[in-house]
């Protein structure tokens, strides 16, 4: 950051459990001051506010327009995120959104544009992609040491409780969530599958299912085949009816060899018997707070974010880019809905 640009003045609106990721960033990254925290609840906003000295708001509309931010990080219920930015981008401030865009694709694809419209830069967080794992992967793919890819898979089975769901206003509900196991904990590896093929999906089938849980309409349970333009198949799988939260298994099929990872470890086996390994080191920084299975890349999604709204570079995870999954999600409930 040059030494006559100021630090971004940043906001957070919603303090829940996500929001203590970008809360963290935000104190520790040198091109930000937390200015400023909104919840509806003031003593969420308070508790979020404690060791940083940002201001607290209870109306992120008011926030918005007394303190001048240059962005802000919206990390609010699903159903929320369109018309929080479109505010924040109508004030021309710079939004970086938790996934996903939105629960309806028309609504994120209208976001893209008013954002564009504005002038201001909007941001969409998956931080799956900058993982270790996922990048040591990523690079051999761009490097054409694994050839084209010929078909993915991907698998994800974790716990979610009744009380996870009953003990939420918002979770496992279609109008504010928008779905469940699917646009909530697999849409992270979904995106990453998605990226490492960098294809235009062409037809997408899907199945769901409420196989374990009482009380909530969405799925718990879905499968898929997403077929791309030159014939790469992607089979997903996800459920949320285990009793832990194992690692996501994402394995890809390609001319030379074999990738197979999970958020925290890598190998490549190639068919001339060469092996390439990544394993996340244990001494690594880790947020303190937190769930370990959100990873531990927000900050560097985050850091890219503001680097490039002080315009050092072109913001890398645009709405742009963004819609490419969220499209996919829609597509999938589209179909998937059909079975449940």
């Amino acid at each position: 950051m040059g030494k006559d640009l100021k630090k971004l003045r940043v906001g957070i609106i919603g303090c829940g459990r996500i929001s203590v990721r970008h809360i963290g960033s935000a104190m520790l990254l040198p091109q930000a001051e937390l200015a400023a925290v909104c919840d509806i609840r003031r003593e969420r906003a308070e508790a979020a506010a404690k060791d940083s000295g940002a201001r607290v708001y209870t109306d992120y509309k008011e926030m918005i327009e007394k303190e001048k931010l240059d962005c802000v990080h919206i990390c609010l219920p699903h159903y929320l995120h369109v018309p929080v930015a479109e505010h924040a981008f109508s004030h021309k401030v710079n939004v970086l959104s938790e996934k996903p865009m939105s629960i309806k694709y028309e609504d994120a694809e209208r976001a893209v544009k008013t954002a564009k419209e504005s002038g201001v830069l909007y941001g969409v967080i998956f931080q799956s992609r900058y993982n270790d794992a996922s990048v040591f992967v990523k690079k051999a793919l761009d490097e054409g040491k694994l050839g084209k890819i010929k078909s993915a898979s991907s698998v994800l089975t974790w716990s979610r409780s009744d009380d996870y769901y009953s003990g939420s206003d918002w979770k496992g509900t279609w109008n504010k969530e928008g779905g469940g196991v699917v646009i909530d904990q697999a849409i992270h590896s979904i995106d990453l599958v998605n990226t490492f093929i960098g294809e235009k999906p062409v037809r997408i089938s899907a199945g769901m299912a409420i196989r374990g849980h009482k009380g909530i309409k969405v799925e718990d349970t879905a499968e898929g085949l997403i077929e791309y333009e030159s014939g790469i198949k992607y089979a997903f799988y996800c459920m949320n009816n285990y009793a832990c939260d194992e690692p996501i298994t994402i394995k890809l099929c390609c001319e030379k060899g074999k990738a197979e990872l999970s958020y925290t470890a890598a190998k490549i086996t190639y068919k001339d018997g060469r092996e390439e390994r990544y394993e996340e080191d244990k001494n690594a920084f880790r947020p303190k707070d937190g769930k370990e299975y959100w990873g531990y890349k927000h900050i560097r999604q985050i850091e890219q974010f503001y680097k490039a709204c002080l315009k050092e570079e072109p913001l890398e995870i645009s709405g742009e880019e963004a819609l490419k999954t969220q499209k996919i999600i829609c597509e999938i409930y589209k179909e998937g809905r059909k079975t449940l």
